[in-house]
């Protein structure tokens, strides 16, 4: 529990940006996922355009410090380097 006020809401603070930047997180992972099952299933079409959208949303992470701007680059290089296999 916090001692101080300053404390309690620095807590609150963490709290409410936890969730807010899992969300962000949680839709980058799922948007990379889709793409790599639709690219398993040999979707290529539906496939760049799911790719199209899962880098906006790593880009918007990456942006907002969710994720490292690397992490980023890299998921999105081996999406395309999948894609393009």
């Amino acid at each position: 529990m916090p001692n101080t006020k300053s404390a309690a809401k620095a807590m609150r603070q963490s709290a409410r940006r936890r969730t807010f930047n899992l969300t962000v997180k949680e839709a980058a992972k799922n948007s990379v996922k889709e793409v790599k099952k639709l690219i398993k299933a040999g979707k290529k079409s539906e496939a760049s355009e799911a790719m199209r959208k899962a880098m906006a949303a790593l880009d918007k992470a990456a942006k907002k410090g969710v994720i490292h701007k690397n992490k980023a680059s890299r998921n999105k290089s081996r999406m395309a380097k999948a894609l393009k296999k």
